[in-house]
């Protein structure tokens, strides 16, 4: 089952901002919400994903070629990533699975418009 643009949008809002949590929570010691510096990120994260031109056509920001962020937010959402991406997969094992399995087809669909 295909999903919406607007499908698109919300769950990778969820991504992101569960992984900026993750890493709050286990970099900053923060027991309950976000720091200051996280919660600037995550509402720029979830708007630049709710703004994105190319929602329809990708899978994941993650997979995006096109950079919306600005180059410092840019590098914290990739301090983010690294962290907490591995560590999802025992957190949240459907979801990074899913991430797998769609960027697996991406990047086959890909391949095949070369």
């Amino acid at each position: 089952m295909k999903q919406t643009t607007q499908q698109k949008r919300e769950q990778e809002k969820l991504l992101v901002s569960q992984m900026i949590r993750y890493y709050c929570r286990k970099k900053h010691h923060t027991k309950q919400g976000l720091c200051d510096q996280c919660a600037q990120l995550d509402t720029y994260a979830r708007n630049r994903s709710e703004h994105c031109p190319f929602m329809e056509n990708k899978t994941f920001c993650s997979n995006c070629k096109v950079h919306c962020y600005k180059p410092e937010m840019r590098e914290k959402i990739r301090q983010v990533m690294r962290f907490s991406g591995p560590r999802m997969l025992l957190r949240h094992p459907v979801m990074v699975i899913r991430h797998g399995i769609e960027t697996h087809k991406e990047k086959k669909r890909l391949e095949n418009c070369k």
